[in-house]
């Protein structure tokens, strides 16, 4: 991590939007920045998968999510985001612990969430989730890096019965807890990006764009006010899809058809001779 990769990533979420895509391992972290994309954000689900386990809070170690933040980190000298879930810790000393460990990765900024991992309780109570925000942005403060901090509020990936509401009511709470970006998974209603982006102004918004809905494009969101645009697990599954549709294809009719989207030696070979 350098001042200019800090400062670029603060200057981004200054005025009018960017794409951070989220890359999985050192190889797309390398093509993405040769797109010219501005910053990269670590996805869990996409190591998950390459690490053949579901993306579930608690199936893959701490170690093995810093590796793979370390590994994105030192690929490019783009700004980083780590996909740091609930930190990896239930209780307040233990996320202390874990977000310095996240930070000495070199992350320019890092993400915490309020889901639990646990099926009964998938959310953590409004006051817990907001000390651990408060807790976090403490970390980051003492230990004299700019490292910006992302609250994420889970509710519509665990299926909460006022996503919404429950949204809008813990990402101001999260923003006047130190928050420095706020962000909502799974919204994906004009009026209710709008209201949130309003109702935390001026700190910005991130929005996930993850499937193709007409609403959710990059001007579109732009125009609704949206700093940050993510896509969190989408190339990792788009990956995944054309493997399996290949793999498939090939065990039921035995046919080469779909190696004709294979990337070619030299294409890759290009990509990786720097």
């Amino acid at each position: 991590m350098t001042t200019e990769s800090l400062n670029t990533f603060w200057n981004l979420h200054k005025s009018g939007s960017f794409v951070i895509p989220n890359p999985w391992d050192i190889g797309t972290s390398i093509f993405l920045q040769q797109l010219g994309f501005k910053a990269l954000a670590t996805t869990s689900a996409g190591v998950s998968f390459t690490k053949g386990v579901p993306d579930e809070i608690g199936r893959l170690s701490l170690e093995e999510i810093l590796t793979n933040i370390r590994d994105i980190v030192t690929a490019t000298s783009l700004p980083v985001n780590a996909d740091f879930q609930n930190g990896y810790a239930n209780t307040l000393e233990e996320l202390a612990e874990n977000v310095k460990k996240c930070i000495s990765t070199g992350v320019a900024g890092l993400s915490i969430e309020d889901a639990t991992g646990n099926k009964k309780y998938p959310l953590y109570d409004k006051k817990i989730a907001v000390e651990r925000i408060r807790t976090t942005r403490k970390v980051i403060n003492d230990s004299n890096i700019p490292v910006l901090l992302t609250a994420r509020c889970e509710a519509w990936l665990v299926c909460d019965a006022t996503p919404f509401e429950t949204a809008l009511d813990r990402l101001v709470a999260y923003a006047d807890a130190g928050a420095d970006c706020l962000y909502a998974p799974g919204v994906t209603n004009n009026r209710e990006i709008e209201k949130i982006v309003t109702s935390v102004a001026p700190k910005p918004v991130n929005v996930l764009m993850s499937s193709a809905i007409d609403n959710l494009s990059v001007s579109r969101l732009t125009d609704l006010g949206v700093r940050r645009i993510s896509v969190g697990s989408v190339l990792n599954r788009i990956a995944w899809g054309a493997f399996i549709k290949a793999s498939k294809d090939l065990v039921q009719r035995g046919s080469p058809a779909l190696f004709e989207e294979a990337a070619s030696f030299s294409e890759l070979n290009k990509i990786f001779d720097s």
